[in-house]
């Protein structure tokens, strides 16, 4: 037997299991399996509710954007950071960890009274979810070996799949049954079912040969991150000329520059610079990020054009977007049991492909369309999405020794987060200022022109049918149209940037993605 094989299997025994009569792997991939569909579900359940959290805490566009940028944030700062730590002090304890922090994050969610409060508990859901994330991949890859391994890695990506697939419905059930409060509170009971089975069932495995984490490395990038994100968000409420904006742009490029330095420096990094030698390994980290960043963040937009635009409920928004959500469930099973069997690039590349495909299918929307419109492209997407997921999984961790897949999967994943964060916050900066222009020019010569302003904070903040409510009749169709018209080009518009981001990250990766870069799993 191979020395890996002894640190995994023999390995992880020494470290003791609390029932050593039977075999721990099943039991670890359907711990992770439950904390990671926690996490999942809770992304696509928070869009369907964001419009009932807008109206509920009056909170504004800019604030809509932070409920999801603030967990996205502290998730992508943390994951490598994390990583190291599960690595020194054991996958098991780290996991345990997250899931508590995540869990009672989710009830400070669930009891938020001010979008701040609502803001800073998803922040910390972000710390569990950081811990919870880059550990789930390195348990598994710890556990499992050959052929299995694959099949593991297929399970864990098809039941992120279902995660996006039934989160909509979920949310929407949830939302419109009993208020938006419990799409946090549905996390306690998961975590705690993913808490009592981590504590019986799940092994302890670290790396024997880990060091302290790279807290200089990790102050930067986080600093790094935060400056970009918050200049994202706030040119869209100021401008991109804005002194705050171009000084928080200047601060993150100037920490994300003493980052690399730190890392290209320091004798055990976090963010290990040489893995990018590696095609595959960048290629993978590419498509996490243009997955995210396209039709992930993109989902919050649709949502608000679904619930404010069009007026419809979170259940009948939900029910909608199951056409996206069957392609993905579908899609998913097939890319699970083809992960094994063919090249993961010929699922990754075309899967990406597909998404941006999709995006494009969605776009012409005009004044007059309906939600039909959409579906080409939700069914489309959904099956790219399908494709992406589970080989995904496989190539963070595929291209590096055992002992080093908790560094590996944390950079995939941070990309996934990075792309999720800056997708949200561009994408609605450019979306904000291409409403703001829209209205200005379909009410100009209309006697609306003099409340263009209005207009456009009415439909950032999710108030059109108050402004609808108080517009007199014979006004209101007019306006109507104008506010339906804005907002479609406006979504017009960041649906064409995202298509292309998508479209450039499915062709990259399939030329970057090479089976011949894969380590071969220890057998045993």
């Amino acid at each position: 037997m191979s020395e890996p094989s002894r640190t995994g299997a023999a390995g992880a025994g020494a470290h003791g299991s609390p029932h050593p009569g039977a075999d721990p792997k099943w039991w670890t991939l359907a711990a992770v399996s439950l904390g990671t569909f926690m996490l999942l579900i809770d992304l696509t359940i928070v869009n369907v509710a964001l419009p009932d959290i807008q109206a509920a805490l009056r909170a504004s566009f800019s604030d809509v954007q932070w409920v999801v940028d603030a967990y996205a944030l502290t998730l992508a700062a943390l994951l490598l950071t994390a990583g190291s730590l599960a690595d020194l002090y054991g996958r098991r304890r780290l996991y345990l960890i997250g899931l508590v922090v995540f869990t009672a994050a989710s009830a400070l969610c669930g009891v938020a009274q001010s979008p701040l409060m609502l803001e800073l508990s998803r922040g910390l859901q972000g710390i569990g979810g950081a811990i919870m994330f880059s550990v789930s991949l390195a348990l598994l890859a710890n556990a499992f070996r050959g052929a299995e391994r694959g099949l593991a890695f297929g399970v864990w990506g098809a039941l992120a799949g279902l995660a996006a697939a039934v989160g909509p419905i979920v949310g929407g059930v949830l939302v419109s049954g009993l208020s938006w409060r419990w799409i946090f509170f549905v996390n306690v009971p998961i975590g705690a079912i993913a808490l009592a089975l981590t504590m019986a069932r799940v092994v302890e495995s670290r790396d024997e040969q880990a060091t302290r984490p790279d807290w200089p490395g990790f102050v930067l990038f986080s600093g790094a991150l935060a400056c970009l994100i918050y200049a994202l968000i706030e040119s869209g409420r100021s401008s991109f000329t804005a002194t705050p904006v171009i000084a928080c742009f200047a601060a993150a490029a100037v920490l994300l520059i003493a980052f690399l330095l730190v890392e290209v420096r320091s004798r055990h990094p976090m963010f290990d610079l040489r893995l990018f030698r590696v095609p595959t390994f960048v290629g993978g980290d590419l498509a996490a990020f243009g997955l995210s960043f396209s039709i992930f963040a993109m989902l919050l937009y649709v949502v608000l054009y679904l619930q404010n635009v069009l007026e419809y409920s979170a259940l009948q928004t939900g029910v909608r977007l199951l056409t996206l959500s069957g392609g993905v469930l579908v899609a998913s099973a097939v890319a699970g049991r083809l992960s094994t069997k063919v090249p993961i690039r010929a699922l990754i590349g075309p899967g990406l492909v597909l998404v941006g495909v999709g995006l494009w299918l969605m776009r012409g929307l005009t004044a007059a369309s309906s939600w039909t419109h959409l579906i080409p492209g939700l069914i489309v997407a959904g099956v790219g999405i399908g494709f992406v997921n589970p080989p995904l999984a496989s190539t963070a961790v595929g291209v590096v020794e055992p002992r080093r897949s908790g560094m590996a999967a944390g950079i995939n994943l941070t990309f996934r987060q990075v792309g999720l964060a800056t997708g949200v916050a561009l994408l609605g900066t450019l979306f904000a200022n291409r409403l703001t222009s829209e209205v200005q020019s379909q009410t100009a010569g209309t006697p609306f022109a003099t409340h263009s302003a209005e207009i456009s904070t009415a439909l950032r903040s999710g108030n059109v049918s108050r402004l609808f409510a108080t517009t007199p009749p014979q006004q209101r169709g007019p306006l109507v149209e104008v506010a339906r018209g804005a907002f479609a080009s406006a979504l017009d518009e960041i649906l064409l940037i995202s298509a292309i981001v998508t479209l450039a990250a499915g062709i990259l990766s399939f030329l970057l993605i090479r089976s011949k870069d894969f380590v071969s799993p220890p057998q045993g």
